[in-house]
């Protein structure tokens, strides 16, 4: 028993190690291509409903993929819009840091005991040292974002065609299965519908909630501009540790160089830092969680090894992905250990036959 019961482990951690391979280093394809079956996914039901009110597919399609790109569009116009007031306020900020960079510069010298001309020092080796890496940065920007454009064009064409070739998709999943499962296939297809959608409410409702607390953080601070750094804040969320520190850089020097006192700053590191820690520990567990019945630490679990395999892409992924695991695993006699770890209830139901 416990010869089998190492090499069953054994078995499923060699699955594990080399699953974990195939998707580190195929990430460049995988991404967008499990961006378009996550969205084919959640757009079927219009594209569908479309399709009855015989609409031809083609057009169903289009004006089902139209509508995910105006709302992508529309946040992006109400982000640029609320820009376009920061850059014209910009040369008094400008004129308010230069005047309050010697009282910065002293504060730290009587605080930390580090000279002025040290720091001045100090920041001309570390422009320095940027100058010599400008073209290596350079060069990753641009290759992040060259990649990251062509995610965006080529991800809605993975969509067309899921949502195009979903019949043979399905009829090659009946064939892998055999007619022995097909009822249950239909089913767990069904219900995966349900869950990528559930998954998209949980996740809006996520970043208003944080977006609507770091605005009220910040308007009750009095720092300008609440709502549209609240907002950017929360959005650039998604990407782990990197995005809150760079969304926040920008009203914390806002902050600084409008208000007369070091409180206003610090009360900004606080506010994000709080609405941080209630993100990622209590409302997106929660939210999220509850709208996919999974357990609490599975998603945090999931969340974690997407951001190491895929980065932000993969804690964005992973968690419906962990989904359908439960959703397939109930259905699976021989899997109802599984189905009862990754489930959020205690009292689980036996799962169906």
């Amino acid at each position: 028993m416990t010869t089998k019961f190492v090499l069953n482990s054994l078995r499923y951690l060699q699955i594990i190690f080399f699953s974990a391979v195939i998707l580190y280093f195929g990430k460049t394809l995988f991404i967008p291509l499990f961006f378009g079956l996550f969205i084919a996914i959640v757009l079927y039901p219009i594209c569908h409903w479309l399709e009855k009110r015989h609409v031809h597919r083609t057009i169903a399609i289009t004006l089902s993929i139209s509508i995910v790109v105006l709302l992508f569009a529309l946040l992006v116009w109400l982000l640029i819009l609320q820009a376009g007031t920061l850059h014209r306020d910009w040369p008094e900020l400008q004129r308010k840091f230069d005047e309050s960079l010697p009282d910065l510069q002293q504060w730290i010298q009587d605080s930390l005991g580090i000279t002025v001309p040290a720091q001045n020092r100090w920041w001309r080796n570390a422009l320095t040292n940027v100058s010599t890496n400008a073209g290596s940065m350079i060069t990753e920007v641009f290759g992040k974002t060259t990649s990251g454009v062509l995610m965006l064009l080529i991800t809605p064409v993975f969509t067309a065609l899921f949502l195009n070739g979903r019949r043979n998709l399905v009829l090659f999943l009946e064939k892998v299965t055999g007619e022995r499962f097909r009822h249950r296939l239909h089913t767990i297809l069904h219900e995966t519908i349900h869950t990528y959608f559930h998954f998209i409410k949980g996740m809006i409702l996520v970043y208003i909630i944080v977006g609507i607390l770091n605005s009220l953080g910040l308007l009750a601070l009095g720092i300008r501009y609440a709502i549209l750094f609240g907002f950017l804040t929360a959005i650039m969320t998604i990407i782990p540790y990197v995005g809150i520190i760079v969304a926040a850089f920008v009203p914390i020097t806002i902050a600084w160089v409008t208000k007369d006192s070091l409180w206003y700053p610090a009360g900004v590191i606080i506010v994000f830092s709080v609405v941080q820690y209630l993100e990622a520990n209590v409302i997106f567990p929660r939210v999220v969680g509850t709208q996919l019945d999974v357990n609490t630490w599975i998603i945090l679990a999931a969340a974690i090894a997407g951001g190491i395999l895929w980065g932000a892409s993969g804690m964005i992924l992973f968690i419906p992905f962990v989904g359908i695991l439960k959703l397939v695993s109930a259905h699976i006699p021989e899997w109802s250990a599984l189905h009862t770890l990754l489930s959020r209830n205690k009292g689980v139901s036996r799962p169906r036959l």
